[in-house]
C-alpha cells in the first residue's frame, strides 16, 4: 500500500503544538518535582506504567497531567495511531528506500500471536518465509553447540550486524556457557581487534559468521578476508565448514568458500536486525528455547504496542517525553544508566537505534524540519558511572535526563552486591530530584533533575526481548510525531565514499583536489 506522508502533519504544524510552547512557558520551564511531590500523593501511581516484563516510572519527569495530557493530544493530532498501524500493516513507510519495515514479523508466532496486524493476510507468505528461516537457523544453532570440536565462534560484522548479537549474548551470559564454547565480536575495520582475537584461538576448533547483507560491506568483507588467510596460514583446511554467511548474496559467500547461509529481507534494516539470521550467535550462545523466549517478549510488547490506548502505551509516552524534552526543555542528550553489568553494550546499541534513526534534519518529504531531533544517547552500567561523569549529571551546567535501567532479581548467589547495587539506583534517582539545599558552594546540588526508572523482574531472554522492541517503538513514535523517516541513514555513506578515494591515496601519496587539511594530514600519515 501508498504510505501518504502528506496525510500526517508534523508535530509543529498542528494547533496543540503551538498551545504546548505556551504552556512550557506558563508552566513547563519552572516546573518543580518536589512540589509536585508533595502536592500530590499519588503521583507515583499515576505516572507509572506497566507494559509486558517492563514497569516504568515516570513520575521523576518535569511533566504534570496537563503537560501529559497536551502530549497525548499531539499524537493524536501526527496521526501516530494510523502511523503505527501503517508501519504494522506493510506499509511502504521507508520512502527514500521505498521499503516496508517489518520487522516486528520476524518475532510474530507462526501461532497464537498476541495481536492480528492490519492487513495481515497479505504477510501470511512471508511470514511462512521468516519461519522457514528461523527453523533452519536454530537447527544449525544447535548443531553447533552439540559440536564439542568448536569452542569459539567469531562473529564479523559491523553496526546492526554487531551490537545487536553483541549486547544481547553479553546481556544473556547468565544462560550460556563460556566453559564450552566462548563468543567473540569483531566488526572495527582497525586490524588490532581482529589479532587480539586470533591470537587465543585455534583453526580447528573456531567458527567464523560472517554478517553481511550484501556481502560487501568493506569493514566486515576486509576482516573476514584477513580471518580466512588467517584460517589458511594456521593450517585450516575446510572453510567451509569453519565458516557461515548471514548475507542474502549467496553467490559472493559461495565464491568466498561458504556454503552454509542464511538470509533475512530488504524490510529488515541492520539496527533492527538481531531478531532475523544476524542472530544467529545469540543462537548458538544460549540455544534454540531462549532464542524464541526472546522473540517471545518483543512479540508481547508488540503487541501492548499495537493495542494500548496512547495513555498507557509505554514507547509512546517514551517518545512524547523525549520530544518535551528535546524540543521544550531543550536538552541535548539522554544518559542510559544500566545498573546490570550484563547490560554494559546497552547504551552503545542504543545509541545506534536512536541516532542512526532520527539523526535527521529534513523530514519525509525532504523539507529542513524547524525544530530538534535526536538527542545525544550516552551512558555506563552502574554503579562504573557514578564514579566517572555522574558528577556532572548532579552538579553540571547542563540538565540531562537520566534513564535509570534496574533489574529486581540477581543471576548470581553473592550475598550483599545486589542489595548494593539496588540501593545505589534508588539513591541516584532520589539524589537527582532532591539535590542538596542544606549547604552552599561546593556542597550544593540544584536538584530539580529528571529521571525515568525502568525496572524489570529479572534479565532474561523474555525481558531483554521486551525491552529492546519496547526501545525500537519509542524511536519510531519520536519520529513519526517529527515527521521524519526513522528508517533510512543517508548520512553514513558520504564518508564511506571519501574514504574509497583516500586509500589508494595513502599508497600513492597524490594529494591532488584534496583541501590542505585533508592533504597535509595524508602526508603525515604515509
Amino acid at each position: 500500500m501508498a504510505f501518504d506522508p502528506a496525510v500526517f502533519p508534523r508535530c509543529d504544524q498542528t494547533p496543540v503544538w503551538e498551545g504546548l510552547a505556551r504552556h512550557y512557558e506558563s508552566e513547563g520551564k519552572d516546573f518543580d518535582l518536589r512540589q509536585a511531590f508533595a502536592r500530590d500523593a499519588r503521583r507515583f501511581e499515576d505516572f507509572s506504567l506497566d507494559a509486558p516484563h517492563v514497569f516504568c516510572d515516570l513520575s521523576k519527569n518535569l511533566l504534570g497531567r496537563d503537560t501529559r495530557a497536551m502530549l497525548t493530544e499531539l499524537a493524536q493530532a501526527c496521526g501516530l495511531p494510523a502511523q503505527r498501524d501503517a508501519l504494522l500493516g506493510g506499509e511502504t513507510v521507508n520512502l527514500t528506500e521505498q521499503r516496508q519495515v517489518m520487522h516486528w514479523l520476524l518475532r510474530y508466532p507462526a501461532q497464537q500471536a498476541a495481536f492480528t496486524p492490519p492487513a495481515f493476510d497479505a504477510r501470511r507468505a512471508e511470514l511462512a518465509e521468516v519461519h522457514a528461516t528461523l527453523e533452519a537457523m536454530l537447527a544449525y544453532a544447535e548443531r553447533i553447540r552439540a559440536d564439542e570440536g568448536i569452542t569459539d565462534v567469531v562473529n564479523i560484522g559491523i553496526g546492526g550486524s554487531d551490537l545487536g548479537p553483541q549486547m544481547a549474548v553479553a546481556a544473556l551470559q547468565s544462560f550460556a556457557d563460556p566453559a564450552r564454547r566462548r563468543m567473540h565480536f569483531v566488526s572495527n575495520v582497525d586490524g588490532h581487534e581482529l589479532d587480539a582475537v586470533l591470537r587465543g584461538l585455534r583453526p580447528e576448533r573456531t567458527l567464523f559468521l560472517v554478517a553481511s547483507k550484501t556481502f560487501t560491506t568493506i569493514e566486515t568483507m576486509t576482516n573476514a578476508r584477513s580471518a580466512r588467510d588467517w584460517f589458511a596460514t594456521q593450517g585450516g583446511t575446510d572453510v567451509a565448514r569453519h565458516f557461515a554467511a548471514l548475507t542474502t548474496n549467496i553467490d559472493a559467500a559461495r565464491e568466498f568458500g561458504i556454503e552454509t547461509t542464511f538470509g533475512f529481507w530488504d524490510w529488515v534494516g541492520g539496527r533492527y536486525s538481531l531478531w532475523s539470521a544476524i542472530g544467529l550467535p545469540i543462537a548458538i550462545a544460549v540455544g534454540t528455547t531462549r532464542f524464541r523466549e526472546l522473540l517471545g517478549g518483543a512479540h508481547a510488547m508488540d503487541a501492548h504496542f499495537a493495542t494500548a490506548p496512547l495513555e498507557a502505551n509505554l514507547p509512546v509516552q517514551l517518545a512524547l517525553l523525549d520530544l518535551w524534552y528535546r524540543n521544550f526543555h531543550g536538552f541535548g542528550s539522554r544518559s542510559i544508566a544500566p545498573y546490570h553489568s550484563s547490560l554494559k553494550r546497552l547504551p552503545a546499541y542504543l545509541q545506534q537505534l536512536e541516532m542512526e534513526s532520527n539523526g535527521k534534519r529534513v523530514d519525509r518529504q525532504g523539507q529542513p524540519v524547524s525544530f530538534a531531533t535526536s538527542p545525544v544517547l550516552w551512558g555506563e552500567p552502574g554503579t562504573n558511572g557514578q564514579h566517572a561523569y555522574f558528577q556532572m549529571l548532579h552538579q553540571g551546567t547542563d540538565v540531562t535526563p537520566v534513564e535509570f535501567i534496574a533489574v529486581r532479581e540477581a543471576a548470581h548467589r553473592l550475598p550483599g552486591h545486589h542489595e548494593q547495587l539496588l540501593a545505589n539506583v534508588l539513591a541516584q534517582a532520589q539524589a537527582l530530584m532532591q539535590g542538596r539545599e542544606d549547604a552552599g558552594g561546593h556542597r550544593h546540588f540544584t536538584g530539580n533533575r529528571p529521571s525515568t526508572f525502568l525496572l524489570l523482574e529479572r534479565l532474561d531472554p523474555a525481558s531483554l526481548g521486551a525491552l529492546i522492541a519496547l526501545q525500537e517503538h519509542r524511536v519510531f513514535c519520536s519520529g513519526a510525531l517529527w515527521g521524519i523517516n526513522s528508517f533510512d541513514q543517508w548520512g553514513v555513506e558520504l564518508g564511506k565514499v571519501l574514504a574509497r578515494d583516500l586509500t589508494p591515496r595513502l599508497a600513492s601519496g597524490d594529494v591532488s583536489g584534496l583541501d590542505g587539511s585533508t592533504a597535509g594530514l595524508l602526508k603525515r600519515l604515509r
